[in-house]
């Protein structure tokens, strides 16, 4: 019997519909589909049935939910028991593009003095490319902006301001408590980073009566800070990846009192029941970013 197939009959359960299944199964709904069919033949009974445009779970498919679930949980407590048994010596790490270049120059080191014989992989993508792979066991921690995937279990690890950042020196740079109005005329390189937070920031903006003129938008945080360090335009940033120039003069933060409380937040996860050995110290030293230099 295909643990897969188990768990899209769990999953289709729990969501009461096939396509949110396939969703949270990174899946399409035709393949959830396919398993729930299979399942069925090798059970040969029918779990669901169509009752109008609702999906109706079978006496035999309620029947079969505590048996399913503890097949899954038991398979998932011998693949973690194998794990602490094996002799870990290679890990993988799935991470978005700020904690790549802005938390695992700090992060990695550490780790290594800490387990010197362990092989370190990293993988950069998006938040759902990277969720897919702890899902799908390819990556063994994930860095991400938010998840609220059933399968995963997460930490909020790391929460940094977003700030407007301009080139020294700026006719603002002095001015307290800038309004939106006051930045009407200003030239802006905006980063589009997709994430809820950012589009607060972005969104303060455009019901606001005074639009920003947006030069650039780009969705690369290192473009986006070359440009604002070229004098091309002012803009908005997550703070811990400006600490070196604001600390070395070249740039500065302006006040505005409407985004002072915007922040861009980052959470570990990784698979339901499966939490690493080093899970822990990894939230650690993560979290001491905060706290240090970079």
């Amino acid at each position: 019997m295909n643990i897969q197939n188990l768990e899209a009959f769990l999953y289709v359960h729990h969501f009461g519909s096939v396509n949110k299944a396939a969703e949270a199964l990174f899946l399409s709904q035709p393949s959830v589909s396919s398993r729930i069919r299979t399942l069925e033949k090798e059970l040969n009974v029918a779990l669901f049935e169509r009752v109008g445009r609702s999906l109706v779970m079978t006496k035999e498919g309620k029947a079969f939910i505590p048996y399913a679930e503890s097949i899954v949980q038991a398979y998932k407590s011998g693949q973690k028991r194998m794990k602490e048994t094996a002799a870990t010596d290679h890990i993988v790490i799935g991470v978005t593009g700020l904690i790549a270049n802005y938390v695992m120059p700090y992060v990695l080191p550490k780790f290594k003095l800490a387990y010197p014989n362990v092989q370190i992989t990293m993988h950069t993508g998006t938040t759902e490319e990277i969720e897919s792979k702890v899902l799908h066991r390819e990556v063994d921690v994930g860095f991400v902006r938010a998840s609220t995937h059933p399968s995963l279990e997460k930490i909020a690890m790391l929460q940094t301001p977003i700030r407007l950042f301009v080139s020294r020196p700026h006719h603002l740079e002095n001015v307290p408590n800038i309004s939106m109005e006051q930045l009407q005329e200003e030239t802006f390189v905006f980063y589009e980073c997709g994430s809820l937070d950012w589009t607060k920031v972005k969104n303060l903006f455009f019901n606001a009566a005074y639009v920003p003129t947006i030069t650039y938008e780009v969705d690369s945080l290192e473009t986006a800070k070359g440009l604002i360090l070229e004098g091309a335009g002012i803009g908005f940033l997550p703070e811990i990846c400006v600490r070196k120039e604001v600390a070395d003069g070249r740039l500065t933060t302006l006040d505005v009192p409407v985004v002072a409380k915007e922040s861009l937040k980052a959470q570990m996860i990784h698979y339901m029941g499966e939490k690493p050995s080093y899970f822990d110290h990894l939230v650690t030293w993560t979290k001491e970013i905060d706290r240090v230099s970079l």
